[in-house]
């Protein structure tokens, strides 16, 4: 989970293993669930919120959107 203003790049980073963290050390690139924001500040907030959420919500979150936990990142290119 994270904010960028610039996801198509985001993800070439952690495809390309040029960001250490959580996905890198997890090995996880696919990009299954993403949200827009008008600005930085509401998508900061929302990534807070959800950091507070239990993971059963999350996994909730992500289903409802993309049930096949499908990779996005080829459909926002």
């Amino acid at each position: 989970m994270g904010v960028t203003s610039d996801l198509i790049k985001r993800i070439w980073e952690h495809r390309n293993k040029m960001v250490e963290g959580f996905t890198n050390r997890y090995a996880v690139h696919q990009l299954v669930w993403y949200e827009l924001h008008e600005n930085m500040d509401s998508a900061i907030q929302r990534e807070k919120q959800l950091k507070g959420w239990k993971r059963q919500w999350k996994l909730e979150l992500i289903e409802r959107a993309n049930p096949d936990w499908l990779d996005l990142y080829h459909s926002i290119i």
